[in-house]
């Protein structure tokens, strides 16, 4: 089993690494010192068992009556050596210390003469830290026996009462103590270690979410903006230009209707600026002073009125009661609009084109119908008014039906459901 570095293991402050906000620093420096240096806490460790265990080893060889050879005993300290440098791998490799701990500690008792089962604790915390609680007590089942049979071989010498049996219990009972209390204590520490990296790894997480959830909101805002300003320079731009053209191809004749005809194109240049102004206003950190409101259904008899001095011969019908809700009035403005644009832009030579709005409780139809010929989407269009008002119906859950009629024109029909909140 390995193990991932410990999200808790928080970098030096220098190091240009932003912790996630919110969260706590690991309390006192020297914790922090630690978490910092694993390696270093690792080698201590080691080193610690090592030298406690050589001490013990030679202070025990000294002492023992036992005819014991020197190399034997080296055998011994060299097997311990081996043991304690296992303890290096207790975070990346939890269960290797444990396995190494067991065959060491059998392998030295019967060399040094004595049943050192110290290294057993330090790999069973180290399980139980960086591996599984339930890996933890699986080792500590095994460790008992084995710490039992460390025991009976390091003292072959001694005799005691109860035979064999007894001197098990008298070795194997203190020991299952030891490692039981060892085992609580890193079990309890490991599952609250855990428990604190869940609750980090959950609070990135939502940081990335709400970070997700910011971008996808920003992409929508550029997009309503994109889909408002096509609207707007499309309508207006369409207008002057065909102002314009009216009022050059009219001049020599009448000069009185050309210099109208100019003056509705500034009209629908200072509209546009203001609408635009209006629009681009959400992106400053302040806001504009004073502006207009949003364009509503009562805003449709001007916009009638434009096109019909651009030459479109516009009929205009209203029944019911329009919609409390601004935006749901701003997406019947700029469906109307967008529909009449592509009217002026497409069809050739109407004769009627007509604007049919239905109020009903909670829902809004919007009919727009031309007789002209040629089409009122052209096939190189890139189509964008069209995908505008496609997206506008989606967000109260409408319907958007637009296709050529017979004999030739064009017809519109969105249905827009406003007894609920837009979709988000």
């Amino acid at each position: 089993m390995t193990s991932t570095p410990s999200s808790l293991d928080w970098p030096a402050p220098d190091e240009g690494t932003r912790r996630p906000e919110r969260l706590p620093r690991p309390p006192g420096a020297l914790r922090r010192f630690w978490a910092r240096h694993p390696r270093l806490t690792d080698v201590l460790i080691a080193l610690l068992y090592w030298l406690t265990a050589m001490g013990l080893t030679l202070l025990t060889s000294v002492q023992t009556t036992a005819d014991r050879p020197v190399p034997v005993v080296i055998a011994g300290m060299a097997v311990l050596t081996v043991g304690a440098g296992a303890l290096l791998w207790r975070r990346s490799r939890p269960w290797l210390p444990v396995f190494v701990s067991w065959g060491a500690t059998m392998a030295a008792a019967p060399l040094v003469g004595v049943s050192d089962i110290g290294l057993i604790p330090f790999a069973l915390y180290g399980l139980a830290i960086y591996g599984s609680a339930r890996a933890a007590w699986i080792a500590y089942g095994v460790s008992v026996p084995v710490a039992t049979t460390a025991f009976l071989l390091g003292g072959e010498e001694r005799t005691g009462e109860g035979g064999v049996i007894g001197r098990a219990l008298d070795g194997g009972v203190p020991a299952a103590i030891l490692l039981l209390i060892v085992v609580l204590i890193a079990v309890n520490i490991g599952n609250r270690r855990r428990y604190v990296e869940a609750l980090v790894d959950r609070a990135a997480r939502l940081e990335r979410e709400r970070t997700q959830l910011a971008q996808l909101a920003a992409l929508d805002e550029r997009s309503r903006i994109a889909r408002e300003m096509h609207d707007i320079v499309s309508h207006s731009l369409t207008v002057m230009v065909t102002l314009a053209e009216g009022s050059a191809a009219i001049a020599p004749e009448d000069t009185d209707r050309a210099v109208d005809g100019m003056r509705r194109v500034a009209e629908t240049g200072r509209s546009a600026l203001t609408d635009m102004r209006r629009m681009l206003g959400v992106l400053s950190e302040d806001g504009p002073a004073e502006l207009a409101p949003q364009p509503g259904v009562a805003d449709l008899h001007d916009l009638v009125e434009r096109f019909r001095t651009a030459g479109l011969p516009v009929t205009f019908t209203s029944r019911g009661r329009e919609p409390e809700d601004p935006t749901a009035q701003l997406a019947v403005y700029r469906i109307v609009q967008e529909s009449l644009t592509n009217a002026l832009k497409h069809a050739v030579a109407p004769t009627s084109v007509e604007v049919d709005l239905r109020f009903r409780r909670g829902a809004t139809a919007v009919i727009v119908t031309d007789d002209g010929r040629g089409s009122a989407q052209a096939p190189g269009d890139a189509g964008r008014g069209l995908v505008g008002m496609r997206e506008r119906v989606a967000v109260y859950g409408g319907r958007l039906d637009s296709g050529p009629v017979a004999p030739h024109g064009w017809r519109v029909a969105v249905t827009l459901k406003h007894d609920r909140e837009p979709a988000e």
